[in-house]
């Protein structure tokens, strides 16, 4: 991906308070090693945003990769996930008891555990 691409703003961004630093810091999820510090939200979110975006266009100079925004990435709604065998036979009998299918039963319990 290139930088020409890639807009700063469409990175996933998150800004909370630090009672360590008693400032608030923003942070981007595809960017973790980046944070910026600043007495209001807003300023750590413009910082952050105006940092995210000159390391996007180093990397994009250098000929690194730069990472895909998750805003702009398609999931297809499938993952493949192991487990071990017990909680898989565990899983599949309460699947059953509930007359569900194994698929639906694990995606309601996800459902209600988010």
């Amino acid at each position: 991906m290139t930088s020409a691409t890639v807009d700063a703003t469409r990175y996933t961004y998150r800004v909370t308070w630090s009672l360590e630093d008693e400032e608030f810091v923003a942070t981007c999820l595809e960017l973790s090693s980046l944070s910026w510090l600043a007495p209001t939200q807003e300023e750590a979110l413009s910082g952050l945003r105006g940092l995210v975006s000159e390391v996007v266009q180093d990397l994009a100079e250098s000929g690194e990769p730069v990472p895909e925004p998750l805003s702009v990435k398609s999931f297809s709604g499938k993952f493949n996930l192991r487990v071990g065998e017990h909680l898989h036979r565990r899983l599949a009998m309460e699947a059953a008891e509930e007359h569900l299918s194994l698929n639906q039963y694990v995606v309601r319990r996800l459902n209600n555990a988010s």
